[in-house]
């Protein structure tokens, strides 16, 4: 039910990424004040996907305002399976390489989780490695994936109380929606997990106090599928065509009718997407550390 003048508090993920980026970028300076190197973030993207282009031109940006060192390898979209793996063992080798990065997504041509799998788990700062996920359903968090550490850095800075809450994730890819179900639930709220074939989906979306979305389809969600208070996730990004013809970015929900209904929800752009460059910087000055202790 729409709410008359009611407008839900915005979690404004691209100042709190500022935020996260100053800390970090005092801690690198107090390394580099010891005489210790700069972080080494590599990054190795296939293709000419303008969307991956330009994912990778904003992290390596963020990487040189924090005092990281951001490499980027190129590789054709017609690269093979044999050059990528070439190169990731070379990176795994280079003790000057804390955290690698395999920008998704690749080609179709190329075994994805394969990839993902040849990187050391120490270096795998998109914390995408099976092993590094099986560390974190055990409880035993190595590298966080950093779309769902984002979430959650995101929710607790702004005090959205998880324990004894229902939260409904819909959308369940290795990325996002399998990761912060499992984060969630480690803070005590009940999660369900909905898909494409889950039935009466507004439903249940309904009777969430918490909804993260992630499922790729350009304002899906309106108000149908919000409980009144919620606290609403656009994990979204979707490039649409506008009147002018010209790119325009929107997220899973439609804002417009969500943020009269919902008490907290993140914009498109300028929520998740901030969140999870920065996690992915944090993972890199995890594994820089880590490096320069072994």
């Amino acid at each position: 039910m729409f709410i008359d003048n009611h407008l839900a508090t915005i979690l404004d993920g691209q100042k709190l990424s500022l935020l996260v980026q100053e800390e970090l970028k005092a801690k690198i300076n107090e390394k580099i004040a010891l005489n210790y190197r700069k972080p080494s973030l590599d990054v190795i993207l296939v293709g000419d996907n303008p969307a991956s282009q330009i994912y990778v031109r904003n992290k390596i940006k963020a990487c040189l305002n924090c005092q990281i060192n951001g490499n980027v390898h190129n590789f054709a979209k017609d690269a093979s399976f044999f050059d990528i793996k070439a190169k990731i063992i070379e990176l795994n080798e280079n003790p000057q390489c804390d955290g690698i990065l395999i920008q998704l997504p690749l080609p179709k041509h190329l075994p994805s989780q394969e990839i993902l799998s040849l990187v050391n788990p120490d270096k795998d700062v998109d914390g995408l490695h099976p092993y590094n996920l099986g560390l974190l359903l055990n409880d035993n968090p190595n590298l966080y994936p950093c779309t769902p550490y984002g979430i959650m850095t995101l929710l607790n800075h702004y005090n959205i109380e998880l324990e004894g809450k229902l939260a409904c994730v819909i959308g369940r890819s290795n990325l996002v929606g399998k990761p912060i179900s499992i984060l969630l639930s480690k803070q005590n709220a009940t999660v369900t997990l909905c898909h494409s074939k889950t039935p009466d989906l507004a439903k249940i979306a309904r009777s969430a106090d918490i909804l993260i979305v992630a499922m790729g389809r350009s304002n899906f969600i309106n108000h149908e599928f919000i409980k009144n208070g919620a606290c609403v996730i656009d994990v979204g990004i979707n490039y649409i065509e506008d009147n002018s013809g010209k790119n325009k970015i929107t997220g899973d929900v439609l804002f417009s009718e969500v943020s009269k209904i919902a008490d907290f929800i993140t914009p498109v752009p300028g929520g998740v997407g901030p969140m999870t460059v920065s996690m992915l910087l944090k993972n890199t000055f995890k594994a820089y550390e880590k490096n320069l202790s072994s």
